[in-house]
């Protein structure tokens, strides 16, 4: 309880609780809400291991009505692929959205071309006439190698094909893409636009790569290792100064200015008494009033005396 108000404290000492209850305050406030950035700020499709079915089945109604794309090859699910929203662009022209296209169960896309191998994989997603475009063709190129240095296999997103008009091709590098062979890959956007990291680098800016753009929105790959035809536990894109970690981050920087300032004026107040308690003591000089009728008291009463009887004085 706050007991800067007793006011049979002395100042400095009801100064030193108020600024105490003060830091308090501000301190338990910013506690309060760092849950509530963290929350906010964070993927809402962050994948961790161990995480309840609860939480999984939420974090799933959040992905949209669409499950994952299941590949198989010589009878069994070598890829799974899923993406909140997959988008193309040519030139200056409007985004096609493909997502329906690609995870429609009515009428799915057709993956035909995918191949998969120990050291290899192509997700081939083959959609036809779209629009102004003939014979669409989108592959994802992965490959899985062994890391000495890392002790385990990992699989890297080589580049994605865009194949139209049957004869053109444009070609995005993602080497950034990659996680352990025995994990999926996850991102929030995996994409060629420069707000978005650019993922998906053009091979050359001299074919026709420059002047297409791709964003994959929402997007988790697996491609070897899979058990079960579900996601393993994803290892994400996010870089270590994510909204969450940059908002705790900030917040421990306002509390230590706080803590800094309430010690800063903690000291001060110790300074000022030791100046109270060592000052002189002041003096305050009489009006001349005051002495003249100090002297005429004084005078009056020496007459009194020197005017006294004589067997008075004897005695």
């Amino acid at each position: 309880m706050c007991m800067y108000r007793n006011k049979n404290l002395p100042c400095s000492q009801r100064m030193q609780n108020w600024l105490v209850c003060q830091f308090t305050a501000v301190s338990l406030f910013l506690l309060y809400l760092t849950p509530f950035f963290v929350i906010c700020l964070q993927p809402f499709n962050w994948h961790q291991p161990g995480m309840s079915h609860s939480k999984r089945k939420l974090l799933q109604s959040l992905m949209g009505p669409y499950g994952p794309l299941s590949v198989s090859y010589n009878g069994k699910t070598c890829i799974l692929f899923k993406a909140k929203r997959l988008a193309i662009r040519y030139r200056n022209h409007t985004f096609i959205d493909l997502t329906e296209r690609v995870f429609n169960t009515n009428s799915p896309v057709d993956t035909k071309g995918s191949v998969c191998t120990k050291e290899k994989a192509t997700l081939s997603l083959r959609f036809g006439d779209v629009e102004d475009l003939r014979g669409l063709v989108i592959r994802l190129q992965m490959s899985n190698t062994f890391y000495e240095a890392a002790g385990q296999n990992w699989f890297t997103l080589d580049s994605v094909h865009i194949h139209y008009n049957w004869t053109q091709e444009a070609t995005f590098n993602a080497s950034e893409v990659y996680a352990p062979a025995t994990s999926s890959y996850h991102c929030q956007h995996v994409s060629s636009l420069h707000k978005y990291d650019t993922l998906l680098v053009p091979s050359s800016h001299t074919d026709t790569s420059a002047n297409w753009h791709i964003t994959f929105t929402d997007f988790q790959i697996q491609a070897f290792n899979v058990q079960s035809d579900k996601f393993a536990s994803a290892s994400d894109c996010a870089t270590f100064l994510t909204p969450a970690i940059l908002m705790g981050l900030v917040t421990s920087l306002i509390l230590l200015l706080v803590l800094a300032y309430a010690l800063h004026m903690v000291v001060h107040l110790k300074h000022i008494d030791r100046y109270e308690e060592h000052k002189a003591t002041v003096y305050f000089p009489r009006s001349p009033e005051a002495e003249f009728e100090k002297v005429s008291s004084t005078e009056y009463l020496f007459h009194k005396m020197t005017t006294l009887p004589v067997h008075m004085k004897t005695l």
